[in-house]
């Protein structure tokens, strides 16, 4: 296992951590207990010494799994890291309530990375207002919480915005070689980099996208390596040629996948600029394949917001993309749904014709939208 060290903790981590929100399941949505313990004591027991939940996790259940995994002396083993609900909290009292809950779920006296979740420009403008900031620090003067981060979901202005803010040891974003230009993207890695902040990578392989029904063209110019690689080890060994990069979180399905991804954090192609220039440039070519096959050429500018009705509109854009990059229905519809409002959805555009005279790429914005709830929100 290779680590990195979090500059502003001086921890040694592990280049893989592993997302406890994919867990094995059974009768529909409960946690494989024993598949998942098997899972994390494996992960633990060949070098990943970062372990990352959630509250709202497989349901809130996440949480209490990790803390039956971590018994038996794996705690001592471990950096935990959990999030702060940010969407939940509506007063300052909140925020204790919830740490103090998550304490006890997961049966420690100290979380040792804590990120204010998901934080976008209203949620973080709610914190802000509650004191958030004053949280963050008696909850590291009092020891409940060793380090303070957040995860991130919005443009890259806020980004620095937050970044800026407050004396952070990390933050989270999503990065992959389809996202460089996405939300906090490559800028926002560079930026909090130079800043001192460690850079936590999730969503590494888009969720699977980058892993499955891959298009034949793709196939062929993987195929044109010397060094022959699965897809998954292709995405992950490009993020970790990143210097920038502390951690690429990987949230793990099976023991398949766990023995997989702790092999590749073993590699001599883990380590940073480890990539050859000809190798970069095969990743460019999959990169240019994927990107011909997005229907809305839609460069999330955001001029086109907001949006008088509250559609977000770059959102459903992106969501459509994905549909036509990877041709699986089922994943974006349920990511449509997931990550969008009811109020934000297509469906809600009133045709008022004011994001079309914003928009430098003159996209028939109304049109496409319309198209949007027809295939995600009709069918």
């Amino acid at each position: 296992m290779l680590y990195r060290t979090m500059s502003r903790a001086e921890d040694k981590l592990s280049i893989l951590g592993f997302g406890c929100m994919r867990f094995p399941t059974i009768d529909g949505d409960k946690i494989d207990e024993k598949k998942a313990i098997k899972m994390l004591h494996y992960a633990i027991d060949n070098g990943v010494n970062y372990i990352d939940t959630a509250y709202p996790y497989h349901n809130g259940y996440s949480e209490l799994l990790v803390a039956k995994a971590l018994k038996d002396g794996y705690r001592e083993k471990v950096k935990l890291a959990t999030k702060l609900p940010s969407w939940l909290i509506q007063t300052r009292a909140d925020m204790d309530k919830y740490l103090n809950e998550q304490l006890k779920r997961l049966e420690t006296d100290y979380i040792d990375y804590y990120l204010l979740h998901a934080l976008n420009k209203t949620d973080w403008k709610k914190l802000k207002q509650l004191g958030v900031l004053e949280f963050l620090d008696i909850s590291l003067k009092s020891g409940k919480i060793r380090y303070a981060g957040f995860s991130f979901h919005d443009d890259i202005e806020l980004f620095k915005e937050v970044v800026d803010s407050y004396e952070w040891t990390f933050c989270q974003i999503q990065y992959n070689y389809l996202d460089e230009e996405y939300q906090a993207g490559k800028e926002g890695l560079k930026y909090a980099a130079k800043k001192g902040i460690g850079v936590i990578v999730m969503e590494p392989l888009r969720g699977g996208k980058l892993t499955n029904n891959i298009p034949k063209e793709v196939e062929k110019i993987w195929n044109k390596s010397d060094i022959k690689r699965t897809p998954a080890e292709w995405a992950l060994q490009w993020i970790w040629n990143h210097p920038e990069v502390t951690i690429v979180l990987s949230g793990m399905s099976n023991m398949h996948q766990v023995k997989e991804n702790i092999c590749l954090a073993s590699s001599q192609y883990a380590h940073e600029n480890s990539l050859k220039d000809e190798e970069i440039e095969l990743v460019n070519e999959v990169k240019a394949i994927y990107k011909s096959k997005i229907k809305i050429n839609c460069t999330n500018c955001r001029y086109c917001m907001p949006c008088p009705n509250g559609v977000n509109i770059p959102e459903c854009f992106n969501e459509y993309n994905n549909l036509s990059i990877f041709g699986d229905f089922k994943s974006s519809k349920a990511s449509y749904n997931a990550l969008l409002k009811e109020e934000e959805r297509a469906s809600k555009c009133i045709s008022c014709g004011k994001c079309e005279v914003a928009c430098p790429q003159n996209i028939p914005i109304i049109e496409k939208l319309m198209e949007i709830a027809k295939v995600f929100e009709k069918s």
